[in-house]
């Protein structure tokens, strides 16, 4: 295993029929950051919910995206993390305005949901194929969320160990494989070495030796490793499509000083459209797909 940051690794722990991923972001999570700034709570949760999408894309079937979406009506308003098949990663919090940051998830009140999303390409080229599971917020954690969303949605014993903070974040997702046969003894073991991993040691320590300390008494075969690196989607005609969207009287009004300034919350990129370039879009067909968002 390579021992560099900002790659999702894959291994299997064979004696005990439990697959695994690891995940650690440098430069990504750093690029993530720049674009906006967050209280401490969020920006660790935000952090988490990062490392949570790309360990969730290990081993599932994603040709397109794979989102994490928490909302609520309270203090956190919006948790958005997305890691794309070719490894690009996104995200974004918001807070209510004036809302002091939630201590934990379960905090949020009733009605906080997640939302795990795959999206990947339409046959022919036609509209994307989503599918969605959601779980209620009930657990303090983005990690106790998860492993919720996995129980109820797979019936597959998953543990999931996510930190973040200022400088990096990083995560470790193991899982009972599918089909295998029923070894309680063997996810007892693993879960329990796994619960010796402290915060510190996730966040320092490359994947190499990390998952070999924790498991030295085990088989561990490497499945390789995937580069990760921050990437947006945004463009100028996903930007049209957005004021098309918003229909003529609004998109106009959006240019009352001129023009029109949108600006990516996610990558902070500036776009600008005359009051005539606006108008064109009316009587353009659009450049997109009707499904496609800034989001």
């Amino acid at each position: 295993m390579s021992d560099s940051s900002d790659l999702l690794h894959r291994f299997l722990l064979p004696d005990a029929h439990v697959r695994g991923a690891h995940v650690r972001l440098d430069a990504t999570w750093k690029q993530v950051l720049s674009h906006a700034g967050y209280p401490d709570a969020i920006e660790a949760l935000l952090g988490e919910a990062l490392v949570a999408s790309a360990l969730l894309s290990a081993h599932t079937k994603v040709e397109g995206r794979l989102s994490l979406q928490a909302r609520s009506s309270g203090a956190l308003r919006t948790l958005f993390a997305e890691c794309t098949a070719a490894g690009t990663l996104r995200g974004i919090a918001r807070l209510a305005e004036g809302a002091v940051p939630p201590q934990d998830l379960a905090s949020l009140g009733d009605g906080a949901m997640l939302a795990v999303t795959i999206e990947n390409p339409g046959l022919g080229g036609g509209e994307p194929v989503r599918y969605q599971g959601l779980v209620p917020l009930e657990s303090p954690t983005l990690s106790g969320a998860l492993e919720d969303y996995f129980d109820r949605s797979e019936q597959l014993p998953t543990r999931l160990i996510l930190a973040a903070d200022g400088e990096r974040a990083a995560g470790l997702l193991l899982q009972v494989l599918p089909g295998a046969d029923s070894d309680d003894d063997g996810w007892n073991r693993i879960s329990l070495l796994a619960a010796t991993l402290g915060r510190g040691e996730l966040l320092d320590l490359p994947a190499d030796i990390l998952l070999t300390r924790l498991f030295h008494q085990e088989v561990l075969q490497d499945l390789g490793a995937k580069p990760l690196q921050f990437g947006c989607s945004c463009s100028q005609g996903r930007v049209e499509d957005m004021l098309r969207a918003l229909g003529r009287d609004e998109a106009h009004a959006a240019a009352e000083t001129g023009q029109a300034e949108i600006i990516c919350e996610f990558c902070g990129q500036h776009y600008h459209l005359s009051p005539g370039e606006i108008e064109q879009l009316f009587l353009a067909p659009p450049t997109v797909t009707p499904s496609s968002r800034l989001q």
